[in-house]
Order: C-alpha cells, then structure tokens, then sequence
C-alpha cells in the first residue's frame, strides 16, 4: 500500500501511532454540531439557522463550513410546496381601508395584529386553521380550529387572542378581504374590543405577507408529508408546532431570536400569552 501511494512506510507508522489529529478531531465535532441542530430541529433548519443556534450555544462556525458539512453529509432541508388560495373576496360586504405604511413595522407589542385561514387535509375531511399574529414579534397570539371555514372561525382566533394578550384601545387587525373577516358579526366583534379593522389592498397579497408566511412556514415544516386520519390529530400537531414556533424557533427577521424571546429582549418582562 505505501509503495502505491508513494508513502514512506515509517511515516505511515507514524501516523497511525498518531491517531486521530487534533483537525480531523475539530471536524469531527463539526460535523457531529451541525448534524445535531438539523435533526433536532426535523430537518428545518438550512445553513443560516444552524449557524445562529450554535452561536447561540457558544460555538463558533461560520456559514461556508455549515453549508460544506451539509453538502457532505446529505443534510437537506424541507424544501417549499405550492400554495393553494383560500381567500374568498367575492362578496358584497363592506371592506376596510389598508392602514399598514409598506416598510413600517410596530415598535411595541399589541399594537398591529395580522390574521389569515389556511386548510389542512385529514381522512375525516379538511381541518380549518385560523391564527392571529402579533406584527411586532411575529408571535402567534390566538389560533382557532374548525372543519368550517366561516365568520365563526375567524371571531374564535380572535377572541382567544384577546384572552391572551388583552390589548389596548387602538390596536389594528389586519387580514385579507375575505368574507369571514367582513361579516358584521367580526366587525362588531373587533370594535366592541376598541380595535380598527384594516384589509389588504385587492390583488396585493404583499400586504398580509406575515401571516401567509407562517402557514407556508408551518406546512413545509411541520406538515408536509404527514398523512392525518381525523381532524384531532391535526390539533395535536397544531398545538405543538405552535409552541415550538413561539418559543424554541429561530426567525431571521428577529435577529435569529424566538418571538418569545424576541419579546423579553425588548421589554423587562414579556407579554401574556
């Protein structure tokens, strides 16, 4: 083998009395770091991520090492799906003006809240997911689920999100132009509770791009690829994704801080939820 290789026989002896050096040893650990954030997190994190959460653990890598090792080892993230429209605009009730300034974000907690409904397939038939989302924090703050998509829906994510969070007078609700979120009885709903409604602009879905980034984000991550027998297994995983949404999961817009955490940076002590 060595007069193969072209390899002094002493060196080789040499070396393998050596064992393992201390770089083969540092990319061992590299690898086992990387590998390790990745299946924690189900295979959702790509190199960005994983580098923020072994930083957050004191762990110095940079992104061109993570994006070598996941390229060696096969490690590759969930990737994204069509999305199916679920807005139902063709009505004749009465919708509210945009009140959101493009490029401007809320500076405090319950200040702007954004809303949307997404469907979720089960042998039982389709299980409706309605989530109201604090633009500050990106934080879900109320869910409702239902095998209706209706005005009944979206006042049950409301209300549960004024029971977490109680807001203030003021506040903006924000959501599509969708027939569930301008039925009086939601009108009624949100001004009883000193909010102002706003709607997203006619063809422009960049207005309420947050809350239709959560269900892309929920769908790839945590859905894709799970067939569900009944509508109360979809709870259960709705349920769990949403605390390790708020709490455990990493968002680049927040400085690769969970919303929960994002929050209690920001402020002495965080928000009720």
């Amino acid at each position: 083998m060595c007069r193969l290789l072209d390899v002094r026989r002493q060196g080789y002896y040499e070396h393998h009395k050596r064992g393992e050096t201390q770089r083969q040893y540092r990319e061992r650990l590299r690898i086992q770091h990387v590998k390790n954030v990745f299946y924690e997190h189900r295979r959702i994190y790509g190199a960005r991520r994983i580098v923020a959460e072994l930083t957050r653990q004191g762990i110095r890598i940079d992104r061109k090492q993570v994006r070598r090792i996941m390229l060696l080892e096969g490690l590759i993230p969930v990737t994204c799906r069509r999305r199916v429209n679920t807005t139902n605009s063709n009505h004749h009730l009465g919708v509210f003006p945009n009140l959101l300034k493009p490029g401007v974000l809320p500076e405090s907690p319950n200040k702007v809240w954004v809303s949307d409904m997404t469907y979720i397939r089960t042998d039982e038939g389709w299980q409706y997911l309605c989530t109201v989302l604090d633009l500050f924090s990106r934080r879900v703050v109320g869910f409702a689920l239902s095998k209706r998509i209706d005005r009944h829906l979206a006042i049950a994510a409301f209300e549960n999100a004024l029971k977490n969070r109680r807001p203030g007078k003021g506040y903006i609700f924000h959501s599509d132009r969708g027939c569930q979120y301008a039925a009086s009885d939601f009108r009624t709903a949100v001004a009883n509770a000193g909010g102002r409604q706003s709607m997203s602009a006619a063809g422009n879905p960049y207005d309420n791009a947050c809350a239709e980034s959560f269900f892309k984000t929920l769908k790839i991550e945590w859905l894709e690829n799970k067939h569900f027998q009944t509508r109360e297994q979809v709870s259960r995983a709705v349920n769990e994704y949403l605390l390790y949404y708020n709490r455990v999961r990493l968002h680049s817009s927040l400085d690769y801080l969970p919303p929960v955490e994002y929050e209690m940076y920001h402020f002495d002590r965080p928000v009720a939820s």
